[in-house]
């Protein structure tokens, strides 16, 4: 476990030098490369975990299930910014599957859902935060706050902010060369009200929809034996 979060702590602060890197070598004509590349980054510390014990298909399809849902909900709420169930579908799997879980769906939801809703330099920056979003989930999920509504609504509500502010830099640090501090402050009071709207609908998601998620998912994990955590010991017959 110690191990892993000492990994995904690295994978984190490479990606977030590659974004910037990315700005400053490439002026975001790369923003595919660089999109590919976060996946290879953090598949790493996915794949490490079947290197040392029995491989099962269901996490791999079942991950592939909750990022496609986290992505295709976001296309019916197009029309209302920042209003979408995308971010709980990542929380819930950072809680129920662990941080290597929550990040790889968060960043493939990104990336999946803009191919309906259109690729951009934003897009690598989408899967970053929302593949911290659900890295952090794992990270605290067994915190006892956040096996409490409130902890959730909460968490989910401080990261509908984060996910916005994290998101303002590609805009701000475009734009370094001609950055005032009334560009820097304007960038962010014109988010207020997307901010606003996606934290609350986190909340309202969550605190309707979680607790039956999280029931479900720990009960078809314990049923398959899904995502069992890494002890040093190969399972028999791996």
């Amino acid at each position: 476990m110690a191990k892993s979060r000492t990994y995904l702590t690295i994978v984190s602060i490479a990606i977030l030098l590659l974004l910037v890197v990315s700005i400053v070598f490439f002026h975001y004509r790369a923003y595919l490369l660089v999109s590919v590349m976060i996946i290879d980054c953090m598949m790493i510390p996915f794949f490490a975990r079947f290197e040392i014990r029995s491989i099962t298909g269901r996490e791999v399809v079942i991950l592939a299930i909750l990022a496609a849902i986290a992505a295709v909900g976001r296309v019916p709420f197009a029309g209302l910014p920042s209003v979408q169930p995308t971010s709980f579908v990542i929380i819930i799997t950072g809680l129920a599957f662990g941080a290597e879980s929550g990040f790889i769906v968060g960043a493939v939801a990104a990336i999946v859902s803009n191919i309906f809703l259109g690729q951009g330099p934003w897009t690598p920056w989408q899967m970053y935060a929302w593949g911290m979003m659900g890295m952090t989930a794992g990270l605290f999920r067994n915190k006892g706050w956040m096996k409490k509504g409130w902890g959730r609504s909460v968490f989910g509500f401080t990261w509908g902010y984060l996910f916005g502010w994290f998101m303002n830099l590609w805009i701000i640090v475009s734009y370094l060369d001609n950055m005032t501090w009334e560009i820097f402050t304007a960038t962010y009071i014109a988010s207020i009200y997307h901010d606003l709207a996606h934290a609350l609908s986190n909340v309202f998601f969550l605190a309707v929809f979680s607790a039956s998620w999280i029931k479900i998912l720990e009960r078809t994990k314990r049923k398959y034996g899904l995502f069992e955590e890494v002890t040093g010991k190969v399972k028999k017959g791996a």
